[in-house]
Formats: structure tokens, sequence, C-alpha cells
């Protein structure tokens, strides 16, 4: 992923297939601390000739993360395609949540052992993938379909230290939240790497916005 400062640009802007949020209404409450949330994101370089065979092979495990949303695995999934595309970069992708990283984990085997993994598209497809984790998130419950996903990520400057999150949490946080209480977003996550592949402190932010409010930005430049 590309390296960005402060409310400059998004990493990507994908649309969705279908994305998932079944979070308990305790967990919406905005807080000071909440429990911690982890997500696997996985995501493809998929030649172009076979984004149809991609798509076919993503939706057929639409019955396992729907099965894990069900028994309390997960609380969250979704795919989504990129529409900004760079060579080089992914193409497509999922993500998928949950409350411990023991539940993350079994799921992330359970799909490992699936047979579509001997597709042909896989073996034909660079693969990049991310484990993070948040305790600065929301979300509508419900299923959603052709939003749009945003993620941009932030490295904090030289000097600067916020090691509880409190600054982020009282300007980008808050303005998400009044965003998402406004019905503007689906869902928003502002997330560290928990296995890291970039700088320590790197922050991503990631909003899933309806389509008629793809007008929504990112906060304006923040020194943290």
């Amino acid at each position: 992923m590309k390296r960005v400062s402060m409310g400059k640009i998004v990493v990507f802007c994908a649309m969705l297939w279908a994305s998932v949020f079944v979070f308990p209404t305790g967990m919406q409450a905005q807080s000071a601390e909440k429990a911690p949330l982890y997500t696997y994101v996985a995501q493809w370089d998929v030649p172009r000739a076979m984004w149809g065979d991609f798509d076919k092979v993503q939706a057929s495990s639409g019955d396992a993360m729907r099965k894990a949303v069900a028994d309390g695995t997960i609380v969250a999934y979704g795919s989504f395609a990129i529409l900004n595309h760079q060579e080089g970069t992914p193409t497509h992708g999922s993500w998928f949540s949950a409350t411990s990283m023991a539940n993350l984990m079994k799921v992330l085997e359970g799909l490992r052992g699936s047979p579509n993994l001997t597709n042909p598209v896989y073996a034909a497809s660079k693969h990049w993938d991310l484990v993070l984790s948040s305790r600065d998130y929301n979300a509508h419950s419900g299923t959603f379909t052709n939003g749009y996903l945003r993620v941009g990520n932030w490295r904090p400057k030289a000097g600067s230290s916020d090691p509880e999150g409190k600054v982020v949490r009282a300007t980008m946080g808050a303005m998400l939240e009044k965003l998402l209480a406004d019905g503007a977003l689906h869902s928003y996550q502002l997330d560290t790497e928990t296995i890291h592949s970039q700088d320590p402190g790197t922050m991503f932010v990631a909003i899933v916005i309806p389509q008629e409010y793809t007008h929504v930005q990112l906060a304006p430049s923040l020194d943290w």
C-alpha cells in the first residue's frame, strides 16, 4: 500500500459486492475504550481476463461467511473490487472481523482448507494480506451492497505521540461517529497492524459509504 500524509488521499476506492455487519448493541455505542476488533484483509491482483472467475469464487464463500456470523465467530465481512487501478497493486479483495484473534484465525484456517483455493484464478493472481486491530470502530447492523469502501493510511510525524489514541479519538473518531449517526457511513474503523508490514504506528482509516454519500471526504490534515 502507498504511504500518504495525514488527510491527503485514500489508498483505494472500491465498490462492495456485499458487506455484512452484525455488531451487538453494546459494541455500537461510542466509548473511550472498546473491546478490540481484529480484521483480516486479503487483497488480490487478478488478471483482467479472470475477473469474472474471481467474482464467482468469492461469491461461493458467502455461505461460510454467513455461518460464521450466525454462530458469532465473526461480526463483519465483505468483498470489494478496486476502481482506481494501478499496475502491480490489488484489483480485488475481501475482509472479515472478529472480537478475538482466536476466532479470526479459526475462520482463516477454515478458508485455507476450502476447495476454492485450488481454483486456477488464485494460482494466477498475486496476493497481499493484512491483520489489523482496532479499538475505535462502529457500524450499522445489516447487509449492504453496491457501496464504496475507502481506506487511507498515515504515519505519525516525528516526535509526535498519541499512545492511548486520545487525540485521534477526539478528532477523527468523533467526526466519523457523527457521519455514522447521520447515515453518511455504514461503518468505520481506525486500525493499526497487529502483524507489521509497514512502519509501527501507521494508522489505517476504513469507511464504508452508501452510494448516495460518495462525496464524503476524510478529515483535513491533523498533527498527531
